[in-house]
């Protein structure tokens, strides 16, 4: 036991000493370590410095650079500010002199005069007139003669210039002279779907009828349906309605309202894009909107036969030519060209001639008197109150001149077949009427629960007679009135 404590004792001893060693030896690498990292620091330190005392001479050099410069200019600007100072004074001196001069001047002109008056007894303005009338009474034949040489030579010269300008803009303007016609044609890819179209008992063609307002005409004819109607828009909203359901294949009444409705928020489009491609195609911009959608409406307007959204661009085209030939406002005369007939959008709505309606329009979105004016005198209901209105008339006239451009007998047919909704439609109760086979048949839908049964065969009776009394017009027209009840419930 005594040997064994001893040897342990011994043991624990070189451990003591080893550790001991071992923390010296870590002791020294740490201070060896931190020596050198101070060193380091020190060698950075230093560098960084230089860097700074080197960066700060350059910042002190061009400070001192550019103080120059500034000095430099500063006594520039004070040798200049001093140069206009003296040259202020010479002019100064100058005025003053011919001040003087023109003073003078005057003086011995006035002093002149006066000497001149005492002469001759008369005053300046006497000797003009004795003056003048002795030289008139001597050279009044040859003044005569000459005026009139100046006159018949300026007359011809004012017709020659006319005529060239007028033939060169017509000359500049290709345009298309196609007409709209009161029939459309759907093409259909087998006659198999005339049975479908035509439904039950008939049910889907009226129902397609009445919700479009045109009148569909299936007859023998193969690989077509026409579609009848005065008015463009509801042919156009019509002939998309049934080549959507033909595409879809389910035709029933429900089905073609709610196509015919697609088909007429489509035809809204299609008139907005007109109406943004006419202004675009012409130059004219900063137009509202609303007058922009008015103008596509233009587009299944036609008048005399021709299209009124055609017309006006040409017109445009034709008035910019001669604005700028003659020397006036292009843009006045190009916007009181394009919207001249923008009454025409909503006539059969509002009372009142396209002129009026056009002038209310264009004041209630703030457009230019200029182009009002410029406007309203195309058809003479107001007077000439500025070149370009004179303008808007010519090129109004150039228009619808060209040989094909309007048919007479076309819009007094369609002015028959508007009459005759329009005579329906003041009837009260009466919620649309729209004139078919040609004007010898119109059709007019009451609301069911202001006119009842019995009041019906008295309606059509009081329509008739106002026909009759209105308007004139060959053989007969045969008078429908249609009342229909209609209950819609939703199963949820």
């Amino acid at each position: 036991m005594i040997a064994g404590y001893v040897l342990r004792q011994i043991i624990a001893q070189q451990k003591k000493n080893s550790v001991e060693l071992r923390i010296k030896q870590i002791l020294l690498d740490a201070k060896s370590d931190a020596q050198k990292t101070l060193d380091e620091a020190k060698h950075k330190a230093d560098s960084i410095l230089e860097s700074v005392k080197r960066e700060e001479k350059e910042r002190e050099t061009n400070i001192r650079k550019l103080e120059e410069r500034i000095s430099q200019k500063e006594e520039l600007v004070e040798k200049r500010r001093g140069d206009m100072e003296r040259e202020t004074k010479e002019i100064s001196k100058q005025k003053e002199e011919l001040k003087r001069r023109h003073e003078s001047l005057e003086s011995v002109e006035t002093e002149r005069r006066h000497e001149l008056e005492k002469l001759s007894g008369l005053s300046e303005e006497e000797a003009k007139t004795a003056l003048m009338s002795s030289v008139e009474k001597k050279y009044e034949n040859d003044l005569v003669s000459r005026m009139q040489k100046l006159e018949t030579f300026g007359q011809e010269q004012i017709e020659q210039r006319a005529r060239e300008t007028l033939s060169m803009v017509i000359q500049r303007l290709a345009s298309s002279t196609a007409s709209e016609i009161t029939t459309t044609s759907v093409a259909i890819p087998s006659d198999d779907i005339k049975g479908k179209i035509i439904g039950k008992e008939g049910r889907n063609i009226r129902a397609l009828e009445r919700a479009a307002g045109v009148e569909v005409i299936v007859d023998d004819t193969p690989g077509s349906i026409i579609i009848s109607s005065f008015d463009p828009v509801r042919r156009h909203i019509a002939k998309i309605a049934l080549e959507n359901l033909i595409l879809d294949g389910r035709i029933q009444p429900a089905r073609i309202e709610e196509t015919v409705e697609k088909a007429k928020a489509e035809v809204e489009k299609i008139m907005k894009d007109a109406g943004e491609a006419a202004i675009y195609e012409v130059g004219v911009f900063d137009v509202d909107p609303r007058l922009v959608n008015l103008l596509g409406r233009l587009r299944f307007r036609t008048s005399f036969g021709q299209n009124v959204l055609q017309h006006s661009i040409e017109m445009t085209h034709l008035a910019g030519m001669l604005a700028s030939e003659l020397g006036a406002d292009v843009q006045i005369a190009k916007k009181g060209a394009l919207f001249h007939d923008i009454g025409k959008a909503v006539d059969h709505e509002i009372q009142g001639t396209h002129v009026e309606i056009g002038r209310r329009i264009l004041q209630k979105f703030g457009v230019d008197e200029k182009v009002i004016k410029a406007m309203q005198s195309h058809h003479d209901e107001y007077p000439h109150e500025s070149i370009e209105a004179i303008i808007v008339q010519v090129a109004d006239n150039i228009s619808g001149a060209r040989p094909g451009a309007r048919r007479d007998t076309a819009e007094n047919y369609l002015k028959r077949l508007e009459d005759l909704e329009r005579v329906a439609n003041s009837f009260g109760g009466v919620e649309k009427s729209y004139a078919i086979q040609a004007g010898r048949e119109i059709r007019v839908f009451v609301s069911p629960e202001k006119i009842s049964d019995l009041e019906m065969r008295k309606l059509a009776r009081d329509v008739a007679d106002k026909i009759e009394q209105d308007l004139k017009y060959p053989g007969e027209i045969k008078v429908h009135v249609i009342r229909e009840n209609r209950v819609v419930e939703y199963a949820r």
